[in-house]
């Protein structure tokens, strides 16, 4: 057995690079608009990990840093608990979208290094968003190499078969069935929405029972 062997892969592969997931309240939200509407498109899809600033290892050498995308989709990798994306560990599937929020504290360097990272690693969609500016950049892999696309507005993702919308100033992200990519505010007044119209439409039934009841209808044995 090797010294490499003895040691702790844990220590050799921190789960953690010491910086925050956000620098502000504008980078946070959008971190998780994309996040959990993405986890709500792939729920039903075990074998999709998406996951939200967590440690990507795509080698196994320390020579190697990693990184942390804002929001990585694995598609080919099950659901569940990560303390880092080990990519030996995970049938060597590099993520295939990721997506950054910039902040303030990203400059250029760091970005650039992120996008070699990305074009290096095997990762076929990047998308970098600027909530300040509402600039959205966008990467696709062709021939290998990560290539930025020049029209974003109206662009359809590949792979997540989500469309974006950068007209009309801020982002807008649309499913394929139309439905817009929503906060969790608006998740939860859409299911108190739903909650309401299912209690009118029972409302509605028993009425018409008791009606039925009153005419000497049974409107449980109704042919």
């Amino acid at each position: 057995m090797t010294i490499f062997e003895q040691i702790d892969p844990d220590l050799l592969y921190p789960d953690s690079d010491g910086k925050p997931m956000a620098d502000n309240t504008e980078q946070y939200r959008w971190i998780v608009l994309i996040k959990e509407n993405l986890e709500i498109l792939f729920a039903n899809n075990d074998n999709v990990l998406i996951a939200g600033d967590l440690l990507w290892y795509p080698v196994r050498s320390r020579l190697i840093t990693p990184t942390a995308p804002d929001v990585m989709v694995v598609f080919g990798r099950p659901k569940g608990k990560r303390r880092s994306y080990r990519q030996w560990q995970e049938d060597n599937i590099p993520p295939q979208v990721v997506f950054e929020i910039l902040s303030y504290s990203n400059d250029t360097k760091e970005m650039e290094r992120k996008l070699e990272f990305y074009d290096t690693y095997g990762v076929e969609e990047y998308y970098l968003y600027d909530p300040e500016s509402f600039q959205l950049d966008g990467w696709l892999r062709q021939n290998n190499h990560l290539n930025k696309l020049w029209q974003m507005d109206g662009w359809l993702s590949p792979r997540l078969g989500i469309r974006f919308q950068t007209g009309q100033g801020e982002l807008v992200i649309y499913r394929l069935d139309g439905q817009r990519f929503l906060n969790s505010l608006e998740l939860n007044q859409r299911a108190e929405q739903a909650e309401l119209l299912l209690e009118q439409e029972r409302q509605r039934t028993e009425q018409l029972a008791a009606y039925l009841r009153n005419l000497g209808i049974d409107p449980d044995n109704l042919p």
